[in-house]
C-alpha cells in the first residue's frame, strides 16, 4: 500500500471512530445503527465493515480509545519522575488534574453508557476500570511509596492508601454527576476547592506531624 493510500485509510478510520463516539454516546449501543454511523462518517457501510468487522468490535474500540485518552490526558500512561516537593503540593496537583479531566459531560456519558452495557459486554467495565481508576491508583501508590521513603508520609500500604485518596477525590462528584446528570457536575472552582479539602483530610490521616497544618 502506498503512503497516500495508507493515509486515506487512516483518515477514514479516524472519521468512523469520531462518528461512532458521537452516535454511541447519543443513542447507546442498541440505538446506534451502522447505517446512521456510515452517514455521519460520510462513508459507505461497506467501508465501516472493512475497518471493523461488527458493531460490537467498533463499540469496544470506541470505549478503549475514550478511556485510554483520558489516562493520557492526565499523563497517567507514563511513569513520572518524583522529587522532594511537598506531598501536599503533589497530591493537590494530581487531584485537580483528575477532576478537571474526568468531570466532563463526555466522560460522564461514557461511564453511564458502559454501566448500561456491562451485562452485554462485561469486558467494558473491566476496561474502564483498568484504564481509569486503576491507572490513577497505581500512579498515586508509586508517589506515596516515594513520600514514605523521604519521610513525608507515615508508613502504610501505598496501594490501599492510594485507593482511599482516589475515591476521596473522585467519589462524591462522580456519583452526583452519574445519578443527577451533567447539570450536577460541579464548577471548576468547586472542583478545585473539593480537591484541596480531600488532600487536607487525607493528610490528617497519613502525613507525618510536620506536614499537618
Amino acid at each position: 500500500m502506498s503512503n497516500g493510500a495508507a493515509t486515506r485509510v487512516q483518515r477514514s478510520r479516524e472519521k468512523i471512530l469520531a462518528a461512532a463516539e458521537r452516535l454511541f454516546l447519543q443513542e447507546g449501543f442498541l440505538g446506534a445503527s451502522m447505517d446512521a454511523l456510515a452517514e455521519q462518517a460520510s462513508v459507505s457501510k461497506q467501508t465501516v465493515y472493512a475497518h471493523f468487522q461488527s458493531k460490537e468490535a467498533l463499540f469496544l474500540e470506541v470505549i478503549a480509545a475514550m478511556t485510554g485518552g483520558a489516562a493520557r490526558a492526565i499523563g497517567e500512561d507514563v511513569e513520572e519522575p518524583l522529587d522532594d516537593r511537598p506531598v501536599r503540593e503533589y497530591l493537590t496537583a494530581i487531584a485537580i488534574d483528575q477532576l478537571d479531566i474526568v468531570m466532563t459531560p463526555r466522560l460522564m456519558q461514557l461511564r453511564r453508557m458502559v454501566i448500561g452495557e456491562v451485562g452485554r459486554f462485561p469486558e467494558l467495565g473491566r476496561s474502564l476500570y483498568e484504564n481509569g481508576p486503576l491507572v490513577s491508583i497505581r500512579r498515586i501508590a508509586r508517589a506515596l511509596a516515594h513520600y514514605i521513603a523521604i519521610g513525608q508520609i507515615r508508613d502504610c500500604d501505598p496501594a490501599r492508601a492510594a485507593a482511599q485518596f482516589n475515591w476521596l477525590v473522585m467519589g462524591a462528584p462522580t456519583n452526583a454527576a452519574m445519578l443527577l446528570g451533567d447539570e450536577a457536575i460541579p464548577s471548576r472552582a468547586e472542583l478545585h476547592a473539593h480537591a484541596g479539602e480531600a488532600v487536607r483530610i487525607f493528610l490528617c490521616a497519613h502525613a507525618v506531624a510536620v506536614d499537618r497544618d
